[in-house]
């Protein structure tokens, strides 16, 4: 029986308009997203097998397309559009970030890094370039690694924030892990990069290490 032939007040998108998108199921969401399911099941029915699956919401928007798209209903095309409704959610963050200055928004800025770097398979080190006012001016991922680090190169990070004309600089990092804890190296690399920029009078705010839904400041912990 297609969701055309339930009752209305049952229906994903006449639920959502009648009590709001807080009302609805992860699978009533993911339906919506996915507009329509396949044969023998309708787009709720599709969407709560995905997400027996991959054991959740998370899971199923962190899959890589490859096996994403060999789980039986979803395709590419449904993969893109996963993928579009996660970068969206990850551009409104990156947006509440550009309407106040950074140290004024704490809890937006670490919301942003979680949703950016959480899911990530691979390590990646960001800088959020900020003006006088530490106002962001952009995100940049500037280093990708494996799973357990990434090379960190000072004169390419020097160079960024000078093409930025930044006044200010945040660092951040994710541990695939999960662990939001500071190593040796990360303490290292940090004082490495703050003394390099303080010569060109760019001032090193904070470095965050994301974990699994996490972050750790170094700000926080005195480790600047």
């Amino acid at each position: 029986m297609g969701i055309r032939s339930w009752p209305l007040r049952e229906r994903p998108r006449e639920k959502l308009v009648q009590l709001g998108v807080q009302s609805l199921s992860d699978a009533e969401l993911v339906a919506l997203i996915f507009g329509s399911g396949n044969a023998g099941l309708d787009a709720v029915a599709l969407a709560r097998t995905l997400l027996a699956h991959t054991g959740s919401l998370r899971g199923l928007f962190a899959a890589d397309r490859a096996s994403c798209c060999r789980l039986r209903g979803v395709g590419l095309a449904r993969w893109c559009r996963l993928q579009a409704a996660l970068e969206v959610a990850r551009r409104h963050y990156q947006e509440q970030l550009r309407t106040k200055p950074m140290l004024d928004a704490p809890r937006h800025t670490a919301e942003f890094l979680v949703a950016q770097l959480r899911d990530r398979p691979y390590e990646v080190f960001c800088c959020l370039h900020l003006d006088n006012r530490h106002r962001l001016i952009a995100f940049d991922e500037l280093f990708r690694g494996t799973i357990d680090g990434a090379s960190v190169h000072p004169r390419e990070v020097v160079r960024q924030a000078l093409a930025h004309n930044a006044a200010a600089v945040i660092f951040a990092h994710n541990h695939p892990s999960g662990i939001a804890e500071a190593s040796q190296a990360d303490e290292l690399i940090t004082r490495r990069l703050r003394d390099a920029l303080a010569l060109l009078d760019i001032r090193v705010l904070d470095h965050f290490i994301v974990g699994d839904g996490a972050c750790l400041s170094f700000a926080e912990r005195g480790l600047l």
